[in-house]
């Protein structure tokens, strides 16, 4: 048992890791081929050369960013059938569907026109060049699309239906699973975000130019496209949080509890803006779970349900199965100790239905495949031995929750500012104050993007598919050796990847600080 908690660990380790060094890549791919789009879009209206060395500038940057993340994005795939076979063979034909439309569809589109966005200037019309462009950046949204539809399909599982005889589920819905809530909402929230974190990054090198008093002119013209791009993605990301946060609080209300710290909910509960968790708090003592806190009052019945008077059950309230309904009515949901029997109860009668299957008694298999039905809902927590191995890790979830608020917040601010100062106060861009929150604002968008993504995943565990498998289950039998040595062998991987991307763009945007645009717009003409 304890070498298999171990894999298990290793396991979730080792994806946390691929996946987290992903989402570095990803977002600003998402918003980086927007911003040069609209650049491009620009140049070609105009006919401006000063355009076309802005476009063609970023367009390198978001070159080198988009090859690390398909390099980082094949490794993880793969991971799905080394470090976690178990779960592929258990859901792999409903979560198999939208990762090979999103490798047929989504990427031959960003691959056939990605060629004609780099390598296409001069040899192709400008419109055609610019058509290109775009649709190698609503590619990228296509490609996010169906990966973010597969793992909104593990948050919230719907169009399947368990087959007995082959010991895994299929998708007997397929519109259910691509046009879910959860999927429309999480994909709109993470292409947003990706929009948000791009502008933050161009506005912040847009800073790091003035700061050098260089490419003053640049600067200011790319700053104005990714300011406006990084306010627009950022209040639709607001928004469709703000979608995600009722669904979560409706198909995951454990992962909600885990995001607030909230044991014992109440009508009319408050949110936390800033607390210290108490680390003595658990669920079997009556200890305040919080050291020190500054909430807000009704923030999170407004939050959950649009009503500040509502119900928000907290941890134990949903261990014990309590809840209350839309009309304020307090009604019994099934508790976790009951829900665990339950989980038993279907993977004992599946058991059953395979004896009666090798005996050929076709009466027994229909008894024990209508009983496995019936609790089929709670599978999932028959692996489990108590309650507390299905609550997700509460500090973690709550810290990554509220620094991804205040970090958020702190970017709303800077791109508010920036558009004030670009607009209505112009002296204030050359304010070294401004150039260096500028900067700083870079890493912080990080932060925050990493967090969100840590919420989401961390928030919904111990689940790899909510309430049908753990991640106990979904392994493969492999040694802890092994995958130890595949973590380390990705770390160094990862680490070298990252390190290399930084170190190209940099060197692009040096090298872009040493030409001035008027100067780079004379030596192409003499070319010509």
């Amino acid at each position: 048992m304890i070498d298999l908690m171990s894999v298990v660990d290793w396991s979730r380790a080792q994806f946390a890791l691929t996946a987290m060094f992903h989402w570095f890549f990803v977002p600003l791919t998402l918003g980086l081929g927007i911003i040069v789009a609209v650049m491009e879009t620009i140049y070609v209206r105009k006919k401006s050369e000063k355009w076309l060395a802005a476009t063609k500038f970023w367009m390198r940057l978001f070159g080198i960013n988009f090859a690390c993340g398909v390099a980082t994005g094949i490794i993880l795939e793969f991971e799905f059938g080394t470090n976690w076979s178990n779960y592929s063979w258990f859901v792999g034909d409903i979560f198999g569907a939208p990762l090979a439309i999103e490798g047929i569809l989504a990427f031959f589109l960003e691959a056939t026109f990605i060629a004609v966005m780099f390598f296409g200037w001069g040899k192709v019309s400008k419109r055609f060049h610019l058509t290109a462009t775009w649709l190698t950046a609503i590619g990228a949204s296509i490609s996010a699309l169906w990966i973010l539809i597969a793992n909104a399909w593990m948050q919230y599982p719907v169009g399947m239906k368990f087959n007995p005889d082959e010991m895994r589920n299929v998708m007997d819905n397929f519109w259910s699973v691509a046009l879910s809530p959860i999927a429309l909402n999480k994909f709109c929230h993470a292409v947003m975000s990706g929009w948000a974190l791009s502008g933050v990054v161009v506005v912040g090198i847009c800073c790091w130019f003035l700061l050098k008093k260089r490419n003053v002119e640049l600067a200011t013209m790319s700053m104005k496209v990714g300011a406006w791009i990084g306010i627009i993605g950022l209040g639709l990301t607001m928004l469709t949080g703000d979608g995600s946060a009722v669904q979560v609080a409706k198909h995951q209300p454990m992962k909600l509890a885990a995001m607030e710290g909230l044991y014992r909910g109440n009508s009319g509960q408050e949110i936390v803006g800033f607390g210290i968790l108490n680390p003595d708090k658990t669920i079997s003592n009556d200890e305040d779970p919080m050291l020190f806190d500054i909430s807000i009052p009704y923030g999170l019945s407004v939050l959950a349900r649009h009503d500040y008077e509502a119900f928000v059950p907290g941890i134990n309230d949903i261990i014990d199965g309590k809840d209350i309904d839309e009309n304020g009515n307090q009604i019994n949901t099934v508790p976790y100790a009951e829900r665990i029997e339950c989980g038993r109860a279907a993977q004992e009668a599946l058991r059953q239905y395979n004896a009666a299957k090798e005996a050929g008694d076709s009466a027994a298999m229909v008894q024990h495949q209508a009983a496995m039905e019936k609790d089929y809902a709670f599978f999932g927590y028959g692996y489990f031995n108590s309650v507390e191995e299905a609550i997700p890790n509460v500090p973690m979830t709550f810290y990554a929750f509220h620094i991804m608020v205040l970090a958020g917040g702190f970017i709303l601010l800077v791109l508010l500012v920036a558009i004030f100062a670009l607009y209505k106060k112009p002296k204030w861009t050359g304010k070294r104050l401004f150039q260096y929150v500028g900067l700083l604002s870079i890493p912080i968008v990080y932060i925050c993007s990493q967090c969100g993504w840590i919420v989401a995943e961390v928030g919904r565990q111990p689940w790899t598919i909510q309430d049908i498998l753990p991640a106990s289950a979904a392994i493969s039998e492999m040694s802890v050796a092994s995958v130890q040595t595949t973590f380390f062998i990705f770390l160094v991987l990862f680490t070298g990847i990252l390190i290399a991307e930084l170190s190209i763009m940099c060197k692009q945007i040096r090298l872009r600080s040493r030409h001035e645009l008027n100067d780079e717009i004379e030596s192409s003409n003499k070319e010509k």
